[in-house]
């Protein structure tokens, strides 16, 4: 179920073989059988066989937390940060979002019950899971402004509302929906308004409305899609945690999501930052390489410096998630989901300029990498709402 080893050194190399051995060659073809396929969103045959090497090599739940038997966060980091060096490798290990906070939600917070039949399978990789928080009709970047409805009737809860971006759910292997919405909507505390509920896909009145896209990519065969949820009835024992809770559900399983974005994001960076120096070398301009112009090598260097700030921000980060817990550690939180995506978003524009007209395509992995970094800058919680929260706590702790 798990990786076989704790030691971080030797999963770090482990996983740099793998990288080598099984991602980097097979990029092409991953992408040629993802477009080879009859539905857009079905499962592509290379990532069950990559799947099942990876486990092989004992290179399976990466992610899982140290107080369930995995690593720390700090010790995570770095291969969270290997494996963002290809966007769709996380899942070939078993470590992709949203699936890892949703099984971090069941850890946490799950009946046996709920555990047996959706977080086995999630960990055996058997199936996929969606989040369902944002809405297209209000800023959900207020969680307390959600406006689905969860209601009590008898032995069942009872849902209804609209959700968008809401990623995994128009992969065909998707099962099960954790849903948030009001269940108290009239509380004079808005942040026990809210409960999350679990939804499987298949029930009666779940509708996927159509696949969405960022910047263009569809993000298959994972994708963001907009789901009506109409008079879904689910029965009682579907509640996570009880009425109430659904606001302190969605920050214990946000905290340290963020920061696995954070530590992909480095990867995406890093990489784009090599391919721009292999570009330098090898195009010149004006009877130079372009690595001899003064500019190219500014935007290298001032990549490099701004990678290295954004790693070791990202790793205090997870350092002190270790040692206090997300919810002590929320200022250096917002700190990196500040900084890592907008940085990620502004290196690899530079190493797109390098590489031309080219890095503008899917010959390389650079504009793909752009839209992910800029969707994070959004998702779980857009810089302002980040921002607005770390200056609130900064004022009060520098002026108490």
């Amino acid at each position: 179920m798990t990786h076989d080893t704790n030691d971080a050194q030797v999963l770090r190399d482990a996983l740099l073989r793998f990288m080598d051995a099984e991602i980097y060659p097979n990029e092409t073809r991953y992408h040629d059988e993802l477009n080879a396929l009859p539905e857009r969103f079905a499962t592509v045959p290379l990532m069950e066989e990559l799947k099942s090497k990876a486990r092989a090599a004992g290179l399976w739940n990466l992610w899982l937390p140290r107080d369930h038997g995995g690593l720390s966060n700090a010790d995570y980091a770095p291969l969270a940060e290997i494996m963002g060096r290809v966007l769709w490798s996380p899942e070939v290990f078993n470590c992709n979002a949203p699936d890892t906070g949703n099984m971090e939600v069941f850890l946490k917070y799950g009946t046996p019950a709920q555990q047996e039949r959706w977080l086995t399978p999630l960990l055996e990789g058997e199936i996929r899971s969606s989040y369902a928080m944002t809405e297209p009709d209000v800023a959900s970047s207020d969680a307390t402004n959600v406006q689905t409805r969860i209601e009590r009737d008898g032995d069942e809860y009872v849902v209804n509302g609209r959700k968008w971006f809401i990623t995994n759910a128009a992969y065909e292997r998707t099962k099960i929906f954790i849903v948030m919405g009001k269940s108290d909507p009239d509380n004079p505390n808005r942040h026990l308004q809210q409960s999350q509920v679990l939804v499987p896909n298949e029930t009666p009145g779940v509708t996927v409305v159509r696949p969405l896209t960022t910047l263009g990519y569809d993000d298959a065969p994972l994708g963001h899609a907009e789901v009506l949820f109409d008079d879904v009835r689910v029965p009682a024992e579907n509640i996570l945690l009880g009425e109430g809770r659904g606001f302190e559900i969605a920050q214990g399983r946000l905290g340290p999501g963020r920061i696995h974005h954070c530590m992909r994001l480095i990867g995406s960076a890093q990489r784009a930052l090599e391919f721009a120096c292999e570009r330098a070398v090898s195009r010149e301009t004006f009877g130079r390489k372009l690595s001899e112009h003064q500019s190219v090598l500014e935007d290298l260097a001032r990549s490099f410096a701004e990678i290295e700030q954004a790693r070791l921000l990202t790793l205090k980060t997870a350092q002190r998630i270790d040692e206090v817990g997300a919810k002590d550690a929320r200022d250096m939180i917002a700190a990196a989901k500040i900084t890592v995506p907008l940085m990620a978003q502004t290196v690899i524009d530079r190493c797109m300029q390098i590489h031309g007209a080219g890095g503008l395509t899917a010959d390389y992995p650079m504009a793909e990498a752009f839209n992910y970094a800029r969707w994070c800058r959004q998702a779980d919680g857009p810089d302002q709402v980040h921002m607005m929260a770390l200056g609130r706590q900064l004022v009060k702790r520098y002026t108490a």
